[in-house]
């Protein structure tokens, strides 16, 4: 006979409520064939009674069947295995006695108890007695729970029971009553898998001893494999080690921040795809080595904090680590104090990247880096500028103190450099680029971080500040013959600049700092190339789109308005619609991104008045009707 567990009835409820236990019930004998045995039906004493069938069995019953087990001979009330009279037509009745027998059969009836039976007062003989078994359990390591518990050990669970409700518990009478059946089994087997995982956690505390030896071997070993599978393989077989036995565990906090950042900066290397690093990401030990970083996480050095969110970034791009970002945001604002340049630039730049909106955290940074003004090289500068730019978060303690830089100079000198390094490389041949030690400063900025740069203070609505007008001034050592519209690279520096002198234009024309003539002239020809300009319409794009052909108006898709295409405008009326997807807003809290900042801000300069709509309000409209009014609303067609 099996059983299966359901809800079980309320407490309160008698007879014919809803039935607590899915089972398979092979057919009972019949009241003729009790009496065939010779086995009279009598009317045992009450004191028998009460001792046969106790209260929590005939509460679990129902009232039907306590009258029927009044009905019983002596001999069978010591046993709940009675004859059901033949007149007896409540199924939920012999379903439950039937339940019963298979609960009791299997050793169960002390859990079934705890569930039905009201909570018994404990005297405080036995609050004694059960304080001094928690004293010795606390000495001694825990036995495996029997299913036979004791009275002491029932209330014991009804404390724990009743302590998790006054501590805020918000479990529903179902879950707690799965908690309690089975005398916890099922309960206890999730719990023995939690308890298991964090067990392989504390293995890797920092505070457990430390072999030096075996530190130093890991760690060079992870630096030195040349693959990501290879890193990942390393810290796996460690963890398998430590899991049988192996102390102290040579995964330090140090080597786990490294052993992530080996297998990111292996994966760049190679240029693995996106698809291939999120299948990677998903993998049973890299989720484990993750799990590991999280929870060393307060104990890495700052350039460990540094180097696992650089990381994550690279593994899981925008689509994975979500809390895992939360949790590092957490401990940087911690450790914010003891970082330098180089982890400043880094978290803001994986965030970003990202696009994982941290206002706290950035917060944070920004402070730090304007302590840290003069110790800043020019690639550690433009990525802090355009992290910051990209998450629209203006770091204005950071612009202030470059200005205070600027002003206090007599001679302040900005170069482009010849060599053109990726925005996420560091270059070991730069010097530190601002020196509180000399009343003249030497910048010496690459191409890119020119690019970088412009795009940052045009997006942040900050170009009238001096800084930015220092280093616009270098384009003028600007050689056109240097673009080219077959490296994507040149084609994002032409966008940058080019977005950024429209905006001088635009936004700020008494300034008188727009590109001379024909270098304006070659980058906007260079910039109109197709081969880096095609664009990906969406499904969103196109059902909205073919909703506004329902709107009685000759719509102009894909309108190019000073170097900006637009979804859809208006001409006559100089009305520009914006459809914005999910890459338009940070992933986690759904703020506008700078990038459709800008956007907006630029367009509506331009004498357009714009409209936009996100996916997010889309999502919340139900059938054509509803969007096609919404549509019109938002457009101002209402009183049309």
């Amino acid at each position: 006979m099996e059983a299966a567990l359901l809800r079980p009835p309320p407490l309160a409820a008698r007879g014919g409520v809803s039935i607590a236990i899915a089972f398979s019930v092979s057919r009972l004998p019949s009241a003729a064939a009790a009496a065939a045995a010779g086995k009279p039906r009598k009317l045992a004493p009450p004191a028998c009674r009460c001792r046969a069938t106790p209260q929590w069995q005939l509460d679990f019953l129902g009232a039907e069947a306590d009258t029927e087990a009044d009905g019983g001979d002596d001999d069978d009330d010591l046993d709940l295995d009675l004859s059901l009279p033949a007149e007896t037509n409540d199924w939920c009745v012999r379903a439950r006695r039937s339940a019963l027998r298979s609960i009791e059969a299997r050793g169960l009836s002390p859990s079934l108890q705890r569930m039905v039976a009201s909570p018994k007062k404990k005297n405080k003989k036995k609050k004694s007695k059960k304080t001094n078994l928690k004293q010795k359990k606390a000495a001694e390591p825990k036995p495996p729970r029997d299913t036979d518990d004791d009275e002491d050990d029932e209330e014991e669970a009804d404390d724990d029971l009743e302590a998790l409700l006054a501590g805020g518990g918000e479990l529903d009478d179902l879950e707690l009553r799965v908690a309690q059946f089975a005398d916890g089994m099922f309960d206890e087997k999730r719990q023995r898998n939690r308890e298991q995982f964090i067990q392989t956690l504390s293995a890797f505390s920092p505070a457990a001893p430390s072999n030096r030896s075996q530190e130093v071997s890991l760690n060079r070993s992870i630096v030195e494999a040349r693959t990501a599978d290879e890193v990942l393989a390393l810290t796996a077989e460690v963890v398998a080690a430590v899991a049988k036995g192996l102390s102290p565990s040579p995964l330090t906090p140090l080597n786990i921040a490294t052993a992530l950042h080996r297998i990111a900066k292996n994966m760049e290397a190679v240029s693995m795809l996106q698809t291939h690093r999120l299948g990677f990401a998903r993998s049973r030990d890299m989720s484990m080595l993750v799990g590991l970083a999280m929870v060393a996480l307060p104990e890495c050095s700052p350039q460990g904090v540094s180097n696992i969110s650089w990381a994550l970034s690279k593994i899981g791009g925008d689509l994975l680590y979500l809390p895992e970002m939360d949790r590092i945001a957490q401990v940087a604002i911690t450790k914010v104090d003891s970082f330098n340049a180089q982890n400043v630039a880094n978290v803001a730049g994986s965030f970003a990247s990202m696009r994982h909106s941290a206002p706290d955290l950035i917060s944070a940074l920004t402070r730090r880096a304007a302590e840290l003004v003069y110790t800043f090289k020019e690639q550690e500068l433009a990525q802090f500028l355009w992290g910051c730019a990209s998450l629209n978060e203006c770091p204005y303690p950071l612009l202030d103190a470059l200005d205070t830089a600027c002003r206090d100079a007599p001679s302040f000198d900005c170069h482009l450099h010849d060599t053109v390094p990726g925005m996420w490389q560091s270059s070991d041949k730069e010097a530190s680029s601002l020196k509180n030690s000399s009343n003249a400063y030497a910048l010496n900025f690459t191409r890119d971080q020119i690019g970088n740069i412009a795009w940052s203070y045009a997006v942040l609505g900050q170009m009238d500040r001096p800084f930015f007008s220092g280093i616009w001034k270098t384009l003028s050592q600007f050689e056109e013959r240097k673009i080219s519209d077959q490296y994507r690279e040149d084609m994002m520096f032409v966008s940058q600049v080019y977005l950024a002198n429209q905006s001088l234009k635009l936004e700020y024309p008494h300034l008188d700092m727009c590109l001379r003539g024909d270098l304006e002239e070659n980058l906007t020809k260079t910039g109109r190339s197709k081969r880096f300009n095609q664009k990906m319409t969406s499904s969103f794009q196109k059902e909205v789109g073919r909703l506004l052909c329902s709107t009685g108006h000759e719509w102009n898709k894909e309108y190019t308005i000073d170097g900006y295409t637009v979804d859809a405008v208006l001409v006559d009326e100089k009305l520009a619609f914006e459809i914005d997807g999910p890459s338009h807003f940070s992933r986690n809290l759904g703020t506008p991104l700078g990038h459709t900042a800008f956007k907006r801000r630029y367009i509506a300069a331009a004498g357009w008045n714009l409209v936009s709509l996100s996916h997010q309000e889309w999502e919340n409209l139900e059938g054509e009707f509803e969007q096609l009014e919404y549509l019109r609303r938002i457009l101002g067609f209402d009183a049309e």
